[in-house]
């Protein structure tokens, strides 16, 4: 889900987070032994192992867990090789969807998310057909009780942020991606927790969803998605209405 209720889809994601501990932290280990991999295995020095490290912690995955991730990807400890794939695709009603993968057999999970896809009523598209409609950037989402507008706009400036948001929820920071770690380390600094902070594709023109059955259809292909061991990030340009998503969903 997009725009004014992407708070929403947060808030229904860590439900499902909370609901399969074990999915999350295998999906954590993976993006982890890849980035300590490309980047190195000391946080401090590799902004995307720093990144994924604090979510760990923010999501209770044991230090042994991440200790080991850290050194599969260094070469100290043996471990499957993964490789990271972007896909994407169509889903019901023409909504765009980006879908970023994690996985050991590229074959395996092209045919799973292809098969998702069309088994939901969408389709995979060439690469370029979609992302076009997404912006990728950093995106931090911090709620109101944590801080006021002021401050945090002044911090979010000094440390290179390029768009700031309000809504009734809460704030929402955009950097470019080159700049997220900085941001991060500034709201980090302030004793700031952002409910999601994370290098995102965000929608640009999202789709209106008025329609019951079809906000069932789109939720029912998140979640398909979801449940794919290989799948790490799903991204989608649907704009649902709080009440229809909540209607879907019973």
């Amino acid at each position: 889900m997009a725009g004014h209720n992407k708070w929403s889809k947060v808030k229904r994601l860590k439900a499902v987070t909370d609901s399969r501990k074990g999915k999350v932290f295998s999906r954590l280990a993976r993006d982890i032994t890849l980035a300590a991999k490309s980047g190195g295995g000391s946080p401090d020095a590799n902004a995307r192992l720093r990144t994924l490290v604090l979510k760990a912690r923010d999501a209770n995955m044991p230090a042994d867990n991440v200790d080991r991730a850290i050194k599969k990807g260094t070469g100290e400890l043996p471990g499957v090789l993964y490789e990271e794939i972007t896909y994407e695709g169509y889903g019901p009603g023409g909504v765009a969807f980006i879908v970023k993968i994690t996985t050991d057999n590229k074959q395996r999970a092209a045919q799973n998310i292809r098969s998702t896809f069309a088994h939901s009523g969408g389709n995979l598209a060439t690469t370029g057909a979609v992302a076009f409609q997404f912006l990728h950037a950093g995106q931090f989402l911090v709620p109101r009780e944590q801080t006021t507008e002021d401050a945090l706009l002044e911090v979010a400036l000094e440390a290179g942020a390029d768009d700031f948001i309000a809504s009734e929820q809460g704030f929402e920071v955009r950097c470019a991606i080159p700049a997220f770690d900085k941001v991060s380390h500034a709201l980090e600094h302030k004793g700031l927790k952002p409910v999601s902070a994370e290098i995102a594709y965000i929608p640009i023109n999202t789709v209106p969803v008025t329609n019951v059955t079809l906000a069932k259809s789109l939720l029912h292909l998140h979640d398909l998605l979801d449940e794919d061991d290989d799948v790490q990030q799903v991204f989608s340009n649907e704009e649902i209405d709080d009440a229809i998503a909540t209607a879907a969903q019973v």
